[in-house]
């Protein structure tokens, strides 16, 4: 492991030397393509070494959604978590392996949101130091992250929280990129794009391609894709997820810091010791997790708008539905009677690949 970390390091410098421009895009596609490499081998060994990239701490997955706070040590995690989950709900307690992850519950608009307290994370958690392969891989597993920062210093917290996520492939609040990929059996390397590119020219994907000892493939731009791009897709395990940054301790700063503050994306800021901005967090969690609200409506019955059915935003059809609920259900489905925002009129009769807007209302009508 050391002579891979050694790797790494050299790599890393090398980069850090070398000046960015034209002539030396397709050098510093090529570092980058031996980096990835080189981060996958050290964050997911073999089995013989034990801890695969899916092996973080053994807090069984539960509840509709799952959101991960990350930070470093005393930025006021643990007082969150119990703020959040003693205010709107019960701690759960769970039996785990790992006494060092802290799962709590939120039940907030219906939905069951299962919060865990990760590990504070630390410098160089990407490259294997402490227990920051462990506190990522759970990390992966999250709808969203809560990246939670001390008021007093967000912004140096908030590099290298992002550099360690970024180096275990975790993209935040960021979209897969819009290229296509497709490997072939001859014909060499082949760059297509749509417009014209800054940063990827053939040579340049020839160099990454050839890092992955792949020489037939097809590539497709449809918007200016840099060398971390195509080496994202060539990997394939990159996971994207919504983050939200957590500004902690504001009543330890100044108002105009504050407004500072303001002025950063994706930013929440809460005092979770005096219960500043707790709602405000919640309805933002809420926001970026996307959840859909599907209530039940039994025949002859009123509508049941205390405990709805709670689907992902991209699985929200008629047919996820009945899964949700149980696995049989498609086996006597006939067709449903949809209100709400989805449907043309009310009640619309629709099948099971119509797709459902939160706060509908489902009627479930059975083969006889």
């Amino acid at each position: 492991m050391a002579t891979v970390m050694q790797k790494i390091k050299d790599i890393e410098d090398e980069m850090a030397r070398t000046q960015k421009n034209k002539a030396t895009a397709h050098h510093l596609g090529l570092l980058k393509a031996k980096l990835a490499k080189l981060r996958r081998e050290l964050l997911a060994p073999s089995s013989k070494g034990g801890g695969g990239v899916g092996e973080g701490f053994d807090v069984t997955k539960s509840g509709d959604a799952r959101v991960g706070l990350v930070g470093f040590p005393s930025v006021g995690k643990s007082t969150l978590l119990n703020k959040l989950t003693g205010t709107f709900s019960e701690v759960a307690s769970y039996e785990f392996t790992t006494l060092t992850c802290i799962p709590g519950v939120i039940m907030y608009r219906g939905a069951k949101i299962q919060l865990l307290d990760l590990p504070g994370i630390i410098e160089g958690a990407k490259d294997g130091k402490g227990r920051g392969r462990q506190v990522i891989s759970t990390a992966r597993t999250c709808n969203c992250i809560l990246i939670v920062l001390d008021a007093i210093k967000p912004i140096t917290h908030k590099r290298i929280i992002e550099k360690e996520l970024e180096g275990f492939g975790i993209r935040l609040n960021k979209e897969p990129p819009n290229l296509t990929f497709r490997r072939k059996d001859k014909g060499g390397i082949n760059l297509t794009s749509t417009i014209a590119n800054t940063h990827l020219d053939l040579e340049t994907v020839k160099a990454i391609c050839g890092e992955y000892r792949i020489h037939n493939a097809d590539v497709t731009l449809r918007y200016d894709a840099t060398a971390d791009d195509l080496i994202d897709v060539i990997e394939g395990s990159r996971i994207y997820t919504p983050c939200i940054y957590v500004v902690n301790k504001i009543d330890q700063i100044t108002l105009e810091e504050l407004e500072i503050l303001d002025k950063l994306p994706h930013y929440c800021p809460i005092s979770a010791h005096l219960e500043w901005n707790l709602d405000g967090l919640l309805e933002k969690i809420w926001e970026y997790l996307n959840l859909t609200r599907i209530y039940t409506k039994p025949k002859g019955m009123n509508p049941d708008y205390e405990d709805p059915v709670i689907l992902s935003s991209k699985k929200r059809t008629v047919e996820d539905f009945c899964n949700k609920i149980h696995k049989d259900m498609l086996k006597q489905f006939k067709y449903a009677l949809v209100w709400g925002s989805s449907a043309k009129h009310k009640p619309q009769r629709v099948g099971k690949e119509h797709e459902l807007e939160d706060e509908d209302v489902v009627q479930i009508i059975k083969k006889i």
